[in-house]
């Protein structure tokens, strides 16, 4: 498990870095067809209100990650208790209606942008087909991961026991075995079920790392396009969409690294990306807001690719591993009250971020 957790974290680390360096040197370059050269406001009055920006989102985007973590020492918003059904139903409606409403639309736009001069685009529909692709190959992580983990570790406990009756049989008679025996199998019985909560637990950590995947390829994306971006009109909209937009969507994640049970630099390090990618993104936008063009080509293949892939991620994690787990799980569904309440917080959430894609 513990080696696991270092190698997936690794990889996370050198993804996100990845990313976040060599999206803003694929998508500059010259443009290819007409932009959007809406100026408006002089250019250090535009600085101040992307700076504005970083502090409201890194402030919002930790705040929300971070506070279903810290509810962890208060006992009411345990993950055992029942009110947590309805923490993480609001949570996987936010993320499924980021999927949705937030990323998919935006990648139909740039694949099936007129400025993209090849037909290949405009011949298939390669928005649906990347997202389809992306929440197959999440499926295949997921199962893979934790077949891996079963595979390992299922024999153990098998070994050990086999090992220990083993031994108390060199020093006790017939009825002695046969009683230890018994009370071998006994053990054998018992320990798979622990098997399987380690097995559980480390489905919640492919779960939490995978979705963190999804959001920050998202997050980077708005960051850069809010950063160079060169209208007052639609800057300071943005702003306070934005910070709400990574709020709900921390307070998402935050759900299921808690269920996860990481390591507290483990849980640190995940939160810090969550919280820094999307301010990360306004600076590198700031950076490169004089050769960076939306409508270019390049820029709106891997916009269009990275945003389908995000948001097939996203609605498989919340449809499959947020929403069917919990809304099938029979503790909800033999209590009204609960499964009444579960809803709602779906519906809540999935109807707040509906709202904000008027402005984000």
């Amino acid at each position: 498990m513990k080696k696991f957790q270092l190698c997936s974290s690794k990889f996370f680390f050198k993804l996100c870095i990845i990313l976040i360096l060599v999206f803003p040197a694929v998508v500059s370059g010259d443009c290819e067809c007409e932009p959007d050269s809406t100026v408006d406001g002089s250019k250090a009055e535009r600085r101040k209100y992307k700076v504005g920006a970083i502090a409201a989102i890194l402030t919002a985007g930790a705040v929300g990650v971070c506070l279903p973590v810290l509810g962890r020492s208060i006992p009411a918003l345990r993950p055992e208790n029942d009110i947590f059904f309805m923490i993480k139903a609001f949570a996987a409606g936010v993320i499924l209606c980021t999927g949705f409403i937030h990323i998919l639309p935006d990648a139909f736009d740039d694949l099936t942008s007129p400025c993209l001069k090849s037909s290949v685009w405009s011949d298939f529909p390669f928005t649906g087909f990347i997202a389809m692709m992306s929440a197959i190959g999440t499926l295949m992580i997921d199962s893979f991961a934790t077949g891996y983990y079963q595979r390992m570790h299922f024999e153990k406990p098998r070994i050990t026991a086999d090992q220990e009756q083993g031994a108390r049989a060199e020093h006790a008679g017939h009825v002695h075995v046969h009683t230890h025996a018994t009370h071998g199998h006994s053990h054998g019985s018992v320990i798979p079920s622990e098997d399987g909560s380690g097995s559980e637990l480390l489905r919640h950590r492919v779960i939490s790392q995978v979705l963190e995947i999804g959001i920050v390829v998202h997050s980077v994306i708005i960051g850069i396009s809010l950063g160079a971006s060169t209208s007052l009109k639609t800057i300071r909209p943005l702003i306070g969409a934005l910070s709400f937009h990574q709020f709900f969507e921390g307070m998402g994640l935050g759900g299921c690294i808690t269920q996860a049970k990481f390591k507290t630099s483990s849980v640190a390090i995940m939160a810090t990306f969550f919280s820094l990618t999307t301010p990360v993104g306004i600076a590198v936008g700031i950076g490169i807001s004089n050769v960076y063009s939306e409508s270019s080509q390049p820029a709106l293949i891997v916009q269009g690719v990275f945003n389908a892939a995000a948001a097939g991620i996203l609605i498989y994690m919340s449809l499959v591993d947020l929403l069917a787990a919990d809304f099938m799980n029979p503790k909800l569904q033999s209590n009204m009250r609960i499964q009444f309440g579960a809803n709602m917080s779906l519906l809540l959430g999935a109807g707040c971020m509906a709202v904000l894609a008027k402005w984000a």
